[in-house]
């Protein structure tokens, strides 16, 4: 349990100890809809990451299983994850702080980004066409299904496009990579083997 703004955070932090290389905050979905730090997509992401060497925290939003507060349409989530981020770098010191998001929660991510010095952002099946997602660094990894009905392709290349910003598809995917998450881990995988992966993403 963290300290938020709203009271306690619920926090699930998987650490890899001694050979940690950073810190990934992984953001769940919208909870109107039922998402929870439990969320297939988001524990993908997070076993990808504690693999990589990554501290993996995945905490409930306000209102959401034991965390304190109620839902705030992104605003008080987005001081959650700060308060979150800040409690991580006082703990495991001033580790690459790297932020990652499934849909409601890559909106989110991307308001963090706009507070925090973070090295990479990560977005998948971000809900562009449903919430108002901020601008985000030219090095973001946006990744979205093919077949998503909930958030249209369409609709993350109108966000996308103005900012010359690529997308990666994934295949047949909907927008719970169905049957796709091992392709999502895989392609989260080698976007973080790579040497470029440890080049600084620059705040905007």
């Amino acid at each position: 349990m963290i300290e938020g703004p709203a009271g306690a955070i619920e926090t699930d932090v998987n650490d890899p100890g001694n050979a940690r290389r950073g810190i990934a905050l992984i953001a769940h979905p919208n909870p109107v809809h039922g998402g929870t730090k439990d969320n297939k997509v988001v524990t993908t992401l997070a076993k990808v990451f504690f693999a990589l060497g990554y501290v993996a925290a995945r905490p409930n939003f306000r209102g959401v299983g034991a965390s304190a507060g109620s839902h705030d349409d992104g605003r008080g989530e987005t001081e959650d994850l700060l308060a979150v981020a800040a409690h991580l770098r006082r703990q495991y010191g001033e580790l690459p702080l790297l932020l990652a998001g499934f849909s409601f929660g890559g909106f989110v991510q991307t308001r963090v980004a706009k507070r925090v010095h973070a090295r990479s952002l990560v977005l998948v099946a971000a809900a562009a066409n449903r919430f108002p997602a901020e601008t985000v660094p030219p090095e973001t990894l946006v990744i979205h299904g093919e077949l998503d009905d909930v958030v249209p392709l369409a609709s993350v290349f109108d966000w996308a496009r103005p900012q010359n910003l690529p997308v990666v598809v994934v295949p047949g995917g909907d927008h719970f990579f169905h049957g796709r998450l091992n392709l999502l881990a895989d392609i989260v995988r080698r976007f973080f083997s790579r040497p470029a992966a440890e080049t600084r993403v620059s705040q905007v």
